[in-house]
């Protein structure tokens, strides 16, 4: 991915926080809610095609009383992470507004695999939920990094004809994006 598509993709995210954060947070605590998200972003876009394998994985697990469950997560989702939540950005967008999303948006964060919980934990996200509530953005957050005229997937958007619409964003390009 050349520079000018980095930037983009960086200004994009940042704007969102111009957007969405200007009147709840101070310019220099926006990272705190824009810095997880779009790693919370970039997590279920890498996520996606394997969600209900992983789903499915988790419910014979559980039928069958395996304790230990972890391998068998991370096989089901190509990755040494997952996430167990009914849950996807998505289908938070589509849930509603208030507590009920609030809640949901949880029960999404809760899902992720221990791994990914102590990033999570390090961002210290779970203390701007309820911030992002009362302030009614969580959901046009959520909202926003779902646009589809940005892919933070490694994986490129196709266009019909089976052409490149968007590249996909390699772990360096992420970090690069991010930190812009």
């Amino acid at each position: 991915m050349d520079q000018s598509q980095l930037k983009w993709i960086a200004d994009f995210i940042w704007n969102i926080a111009d957007d969405r954060l200007r009147d709840v947070y101070v310019r220099g605590k926006y990272r705190d809610v824009i810095l997880p998200f779009t790693v919370l972003r970039r997590l279920d876009a890498v996520l996606e095609s394997s969600k209900d394998a992983v789903l499915e994985r988790k419910k014979f697990l559980d039928q069958h009383g395996v304790l230990d469950q972890e391998g068998a997560l991370r096989m089901a989702a190509g990755q040494a992470f997952y996430n167990t939540s009914e849950f996807t950005l998505s289908r938070l967008a589509a849930s509603g507004q208030g507590q009920r999303l609030r809640d949901n948006f949880i029960d999404y964060l809760d899902g992720f695999s221990h791994n990914v919980q102590e990033i999570l934990a390090k961002f210290k996200f779970r203390d701007q939920i309820q911030t992002l509530v009362d302030a009614n953005v969580l959901g046009y957050l959520i909202e926003d990094f779902l646009n589809p005229d940005v892919n933070l997937s490694p994986q490129p958007v196709l266009d019909g004809d089976g052409r490149i619409k968007l590249p996909g964003l390699d772990n360096h390009g992420m970090g690069t994006a991010s930190r812009n």
